[in-house]
């Protein structure tokens, strides 16, 4: 990722500095909006959604927290003893994370992350299932987690149900979607702050029925779901 394409690593390191400015979404439809900016990325554990807190219970052994933004997952888990492997795509949330005391933190994307990293008993996905990007690179990512992790092995991955929208430019984005033959939820968007921008990315949100026929012959299946599965919840996968 080049300099002038890390927006959400230029972002942290602001809010690291002491900025309050948020992100904005671009979507490829034009619609934007804001982000949550530090009030989300910098939040300690007692500021965390309810749903975080109950899942992070599911936490054990060693972890890789992929995704892992400004690390506010990472020295939580760190701090209660976990050996943890964080990675993000972002050279720069990368360095804000060291920053701010996470012992191994590397600049990887979701699609390098190979055995070279050893194996992990939990896989966190803290920023969202929906880094998988497809339906299609999402079955084969995770198969490749299963080989990442052990007998016991589990994924927690903070989702996002889209059909629990009401806008219109939203329902609209929905039934274009249909029409090209995707997912409702499939989102194709780019993060701004001043003057940077990410490249264009794929985002899958998913109900918690799309998410199971996801997961068939994939290896997982979802053991319990916390949140509210009509929006934001965050389901614990374990191997089948």
């Amino acid at each position: 990722m080049r300099p002038e394409q890390d927006a959400f690593g230029q972002l942290l390191t602001a809010n690291l500095r002491g900025s309050q400015e948020p992100e904005v979404y671009e979507r490829d439809d034009g619609y934007v909006s804001l982000g949550r900016g530090p009030a989300l990325y910098f939040a300690p554990y007692e500021s965390w959604p309810p749903a975080e807190r109950e899942a992070s219970a599911y936490v054990q052994g060693r972890v890789l927290d992929i995704g892992c933004g400004a690390g506010r997952h990472a020295l939580h888990f760190q701090q209660q003893g976990h050996d943890l492997v964080a990675v993000d795509i972002s050279p720069l949330a990368v360095q804000v994370c060291r920053e701010r005391g996470v012992r191994d933190a590397r600049a990887l994307s979701i699609t390098q992350l190979s055995r070279s990293l050893g194996l992990f008993d939990t896989i966190t996905l803290w920023g969202s299932f929906g880094m998988m990007g497809t339906p299609k690179r999402a079955r084969w990512l995770l198969r490749r987690f299963h080989g990442l992790t052990t007998d016991q092995g589990r994924i927690i991955a903070a989702a996002l149900n889209p059909y629990g929208a009401t806008d219109p430019a939203h329902l609209a984005y929905h039934e274009q979607n249909r029409q090209r033959g995707r997912l409702a939820g499939q989102v194709r968007i780019r993060v701004r702050f001043h003057q940077y921008a990410t490249p264009w990315f794929d985002l899958l949100l998913v109900s918690p029925d799309e998410m199971r026929d996801l997961l068939s012959e994939t290896g997982w299946h979802v053991t319990r779901t916390f949140g509210d599965e009509n929006g934001a919840y965050i389901p614990i996968l374990e191997k089948t």
